[in-house]
């Protein structure tokens, strides 16, 4: 796997790094350690500037190149997940109940190697505005520092990101134009009845009943209500009701997702899922309540950059370690926010044979870190040329 010669010789340093940040995994906005440890590291290297508590606890760090040109962002997210952890690893997490189950300890790591490089060669004109967010797994922490106005703030035209994949060649590199994940929305429904005696249940309003009449008819939506040769996912993961086997209950809750790739899809699942509900409650004389929670928008690379990163991507890993027109996928990310408010391009990073994302035996794959920072480095010296010497790659 080719990588910059630099960043070869400190690929140690990496290993290091991304094994601390595994032993103290941090939830959410809450990212203050991991935050310290980022900031110390930026400070080591001799970055210029470092904005502290953007998002309560992100990052933005500055690098200066030669001569004046635009600012380009690289973002990593930091935050990890309640899970616990199953790896056995010398470097297992130390908080019970945390675990970086979803790589983002390896994602810090690579943009701080891509951080160390940038300082120390600066081959490129303009600036580099290095993004560490926390919350990207539940609370949109890359909408929150959009709202800060970090685009505007740093004065950042075109923006790049990467994700570990879990079953993809180790070093190999993927992406697409247009949508490349999913938007991703959350339904509850509450179903108000009137319970009673399970052996009389003709003087209840059985919410039971209604509740899985329910549920057979939300999977009506995606294979009668839209087109099978485009990509839909309802999915209802949560049915709770009752307590015992001789009493129907009062009330029954229902919980799913919906993942979606056009807002026109999505309007229509929500329109039937609203329907869903009225007529089954009319249906069954009972009342149901439904709360549609939209979320993150559908992350979308702007065909122009993808193209490009793909371009980087074969220098980096080599033509055929890369593919250009990846599936896109039915997860969601929150570097959509982002995306939606400059140009860019998401990635994915192949681990090799590993346990998949947030599973309690997943372990980032630190020797294929050396790659990301490389593209992340490459990217940068790529879109805004110094003219100075760039470094050599290395088998």
């Amino acid at each position: 796997m080719p990588v910059l010669n630099r960043i070869a010789a400190f690929s140690d340093d990496m290993r290091v790094w991304r094994r601390h940040l595994h032993r103290h995994p941090e939830l959410g906005f809450e990212c203050h350690g991991t935050a310290a440890f980022v900031t110390q590291r930026l400070r080591d290297f001799g970055v210029d500037e470092i904005h502290e508590g953007i998002a309560q606890t992100g990052i933005v760090a500055i690098i200066n190149g030669q001569g004046q040109g635009p600012t380009i962002g690289l973002r990593a997210d930091m935050d990890a997940l309640p899970i616990q952890e199953r790896t056995g690893a010398e470097w297992a997490s130390s908080m019970d109940g945390r675990m970086h189950a979803c790589g983002h300890d390896g994602h810090t790591t690579m943009l701080l190697g891509a951080a160390r490089y940038l300082a120390e060669t600066r081959n490129f004109s303009g600036r580099v505005a290095l993004i560490f967010q926390p919350a990207e797994e539940t609370d949109g922490g890359a909408e929150v520092m959009v709202r800060a106005g970090i685009m505007q703030r740093f004065g950042i035209s075109r923006v790049f990101a990467m994700h570990n994949s879990p079953g993809a060649p180790a070093g190999h590199l993927s992406t697409t134009p247009g949508p490349i994940m999913a938007a991703v929305d959350t339904f509850e429904i509450h179903v108000q009845g009137s319970g009673g005696h399970g052996a009389m249940p003709h003087l209840t309003a059985d919410p039971v009943v209604a509740a899985v009449s329910i549920v057979n008819a939300i999977q009506t939506i995606p294979s009668r209500n839209h087109c099978a040769l485009d990509d839909l996912v309802v999915s209802v993961t949560q049915i709770h009701t009752g307590s015992t086997d001789n009493i129907v209950p009062d009330t029954a809750y229902v919980c799913g997702t919906v993942r979606t790739f056009d807002p026109a899809v999505q309007d229509m699942v929500r329109r039937r899922l609203t329907s869903i509900c009225e007529g089954q409650g009319l249906a069954y004389d009972v009342s149901v309540d439904l709360d549609y929670q939209t979320s993150y928008p559908a992350t979308v690379n702007d065909p122009a950059e993808a193209a490009f990163a793909s371009d980087v991507a074969r220098e980096i890993a080599g033509p055929d370690a890369v593919d250009d027109n990846v599936q896109r996928q039915m997860g969601a990310e929150d570097f959509s926010y982002m995306l939606n408010a400059v140009p860019g391009c998401y990635l994915f990073l192949g681990q090799g044979d590993t346990a998949s994302l947030h599973h309690p035996g997943y372990d980032f794959n630190d020797d294929v870190a050396p790659v990301g920072a490389s593209l992340f480095a490459r990217l940068v010296e790529r879109a805004q040329p110094s003219g100075a010497p760039v470094a050599a790659c290395q088998d």
